[in-house]
């Protein structure tokens, strides 16, 4: 019989980029390492469950979900998160950060000051600077002036990040528009008293995301499929997202739509490289119109 796994997810941690599976495992994601997998034929992608519990009923999940939750798990999963809004009284002080995807792609957020900047390269942050520390409602209220006075999102799409990752300008740049922010951030009316300033230091990814000469994406991977493979050696690694080099181009896959599928070792010549699964075309920032089925 077959060997299978289920993947857990991209995780980060002090050595870059890890593949988790259900076990403990963990996979390196070193640039140049080649990643390849298929989905077991006769298998169908079921919901992962929610705060480290199994979902009762294993209930079937769409393909093209990032969360891998059937509603009701997704429910339970959000009903004591800090990132939904569903709790106030957590006791743990918390950071807001300034975040840089791009040039003008600038977004407000906080994360808990024990967890570092672990959030940071969840999302695939190129480059951060902390702006406040303090407890949860006031960081809570200062992402709201931000948003209000300054009308700096808390949330960018990954689709317009994946579009600029390949070309970025010099660190100098992006270091500039983070301060230039941040200074304006800290002369707002309305800073809440007890949140402290953060004096402006920029933490710069992009080496840790292996972008330096990266190519510009063709496609980006849409949905696993039963049967699908997925072949490509690793030229970059942001947040949840590898690009991969493939027989047919350089594709963008988000881990986060291996979660909940049964995978195995793809056999036959060529595997290490191939893409036998919906990808969509990756277009300039700006364009309008989507072609599904690039391959």
């Amino acid at each position: 019989m077959t060997q299978a796994w289920r993947c857990t997810g991209l995780r980060w941690g002090g050595d870059g980029p890890l593949l988790g599976w259900e076990g403990g495992r963990r996979s390196a994601l070193p640039r140049g390492k080649v990643v390849a997998f298929e989905v077991v034929g006769a298998g169908r992608r079921t919901c992962v469950g929610a705060r480290g519990n199994a979902c009762p009923v294993r209930a079937g999940v769409p393909g093209r979900s990032t969360g891998a939750r059937c509603e009701e798990c997704a429910r339970l999963d959000r009903a004591h998160s800090v990132a939904a809004d569903t709790i106030a009284d957590d006791p743990r002080p918390y950071h807001v950060y300034l975040a840089w995807f791009g040039p003008g792609m600038v977004k407000v957020g906080i994360t808990a000051v024990e967890r570092g900047s672990a959030r940071l390269l969840e999302q695939g942050a190129v480059c951060f600077g902390w702006l406040g520390r303090g407890p949860l409602m006031a960081a809570r209220r200062a992402e709201e002036v931000l948003r209000a006075a300054l009308k700096v999102p808390d949330r960018i799409p990954y689709a317009e990040k994946r579009l600029v990752r390949a070309g970025l300008p010099a660190v100098e740049e992006r270091v500039g528009e983070l301060a230039a922010l941040h200074g304006r951030a800290l002369g707002l009316h309305g800073w809440p008293e007890s949140l402290e300033p953060v004096p402006f230091r920029a933490v710069d990814h992009f080496g840790a995301f292996g972008l330096d000469g990266l190519p510009a994406a063709d496609g980006v991977v849409s949905e696993l499929v039963a049967g699908g493979v997925v072949g490509g050696e690793v030229l970059a690694a942001a947040g949840p997202d590898l690009h991969l080099a493939t027989g047919r181009g350089v594709v963008v896959l988000d881990t986060r739509l291996m979660t909940g599928w049964e995978l195995t070792a793809p056999v036959g010549e060529g595997a290490c490289d191939a893409l036998t699964v919906p990808v969509r075309e990756l277009r300039s920032r700006g364009d309008a119109g989507v072609q599904d089925g690039l391959f």
